[in-house]
């Protein structure tokens, strides 16, 4: 059998500083498929300058770097290399997904252009490819409060512009003008107070993400596929480079190597319509999932439904090191409001896979839950897992790769990201901080600290919201 997986590898790259203080990015070799976004796909080799002012694209092979240029006139025109070379940008964003998004949307609201935006294809991200069938850990009112969050957002979702309803948040957002709704109905009319599929939360990031491409004075940056190269290249200037790269789940090899045993990817398994077609050819089939996390607990419903219907012969072992832990609402405040389950996932493991409840479950007919403690991996592997045809790992995600950084005498750089401002120090045992080079996103996200002293990163469409209007300031 084949491993079956949706991702592909990783980035690769070159960043080199200069003298002059600017940001300066030449593409100098590509593979197959062009990984630019945030999203993991096939390796790109590039070349880029921090100088705290130039960015570049050049190509030399078949790939064509497509752009287009928004005028105020908001008619777009189309070319093959960019047509304004050397012209100066305030920022450059890297990848639209949610932090993207937001991050654009923030640059705007501070009056920063001309913005160069760059992604493989303005589709809103992983959220939009791989998870529209999730449910949302997420409440719908804070969907709501997202997309209404900045000037730039609400000129966007508003059916009437006004400068009344463009500027600053209105009593009357959300109810028709001039008989008029706004966009965003598909989540005004869901309870604001539950959790929903991200299919609406992916459907908001594309309304958001064709209104910031058609805002004035900016450029946004396709790359596409060419049957041939031209061998043109070509060079921009910014001040600021904003990296929304993304992450992917981890997959790393298993402690045990166990015979004829193969990957499920974890994407894969939390579409439950991909996940029927994957295994719907095979007859008896069992399954392992390894962790105890909000993707963990989805993938064992998943499977379950599954097996409850269309494929009573599969049975699933389900690995985890720890008892379920979910989020607690407190006084004002969430406790593992980033780690704990909440939503559809907190519920269905509380009726089913608790202590308690999993004995008279009909879900212990098909799982089989193994728990054991930290460090016994390879012994609890080598024996449980016998007899396993896939498994899937549920146990976090780890950031995409970003090119390397290098000094303009060829030393390397390792960039440590700093979880409060949005910047960069040049590595773990520096101080100095990277000129004109932030992050944010799943990859970059805010660290924060509860009432308790509990440590963690908030992962989330508002919590970025909150995150980057809070930094922004200081990048300009």
């Amino acid at each position: 059998m084949p491993p079956i997986s949706t991702r592909a590898a990783g980035r690769a790259g070159v960043l080199n500083t200069l003298e002059n203080g600017s940001w300066q990015l030449q593409q100098s070799t590509m593979r197959e498929e062009m990984l630019f976004a945030g999203v993991s796909r096939r390796a790109f080799a590039m070349s880029a300058t921090r100088c705290m002012k130039l960015w570049g694209f050049g190509r030399t092979t078949s790939k064509e770097l497509s752009v287009r240029r928004l005028h105020r006139s908001s008619i777009v025109r189309q070319a093959s290399v960019m047509d304004s070379p050397t012209q100066t940008y305030e920022a450059v964003v890297v990848g639209s997904g949610p932090a993207g998004i937001t991050v654009v949307g923030n640059l705007l609201e501070q009056k920063l252009s001309p913005m160069l935006w760059v992604d493989k294809s303005f589709s809103g991200g992983r959220i939009n490819y791989a998870y529209r069938e999730v449910p949302s850990n997420t409440k719908v009112g804070l969907f709501v409060d997202f997309a209404t969050a900045l000037a730039p957002f609400r000129r966007i979702v508003s059916s009437t512009p006004s400068r009344s309803r463009w500027d600053e948040p209105s009593e009357s957002d959300g109810v028709a003008v001039n008989g008029k709704p706004d966009k965003l109905q598909g989540l005004r009319i869901l309870d604001q107070g539950k959790g929903c599929d991200l299919s609406h939360a992916a459907d908001m990031c594309l309304i958001l993400t064709e209104g910031l491409r058609r805002t004035p004075g900016q450029w946004n940056v396709t790359l596409r596929d060419s049957a041939k190269s031209s061998g043109q290249s070509s060079t921009v200037s910014a001040r600021r480079m904003v990296l929304c790269t993304g992450s992917s789940p981890n997959n790393s090899p298993l402690p045990v190597d166990i015979p004829g045993i193969y990957t499920l990817d974890l994407d894969c398994a939390l579409s439950p319509t991909l996940l029927a077609t994957t295994l719907s050819p095979m007859d008896s089939l069992t399954v392992a999932v390894i962790g105890a996390s909000h993707p963990a607990i989805l993938v064992l419903r998943n499977l379950y439904n599954l097996a409850s219907t269309t494929k009573p012969n599969l049975r699933i072992k389900w690995f985890t090191r720890h008892p379920l832990r979910y989020a607690e609402f407190m006084d004002g405040w969430i406790l593992r409001d980033n780690t704990g389950l909440k939503g559809e996932a907190a519920t269905w493991a509380k009726q089913n896979l608790e202590p308690e409840t999993m004995p008279d479950s009909d879900v212990a007919k098909y799982v089989t839950k193994i728990q054991y403690p930290s460090g016994t991996e390879k012994e609890v592997f080598e024996r449980e897992m016998q007899g396993v045809e896939y498994y899937v790992q549920a146990i976090g995600y780890s950031r995409d790769p970003i090119p390397s950084l290098t000094t303009s005498s060829g030393r390397s750089i390792e960039p440590k990201y700093d979880h409060s401002s949005g910047g960069f120090n040049y590595d773990s045992n520096s101080e100095s901080k990277v000129p004109g080079l932030f992050g944010a996103g799943i990859a970059f996200p805010e660290r924060v600290t509860d009432p308790h002293g509990n440590v963690e990163y908030a992962v989330g469409f508002f919590k970025f919201m909150r995150y980057i209007k809070k930094v922004v300031p200081g990048w300009i």
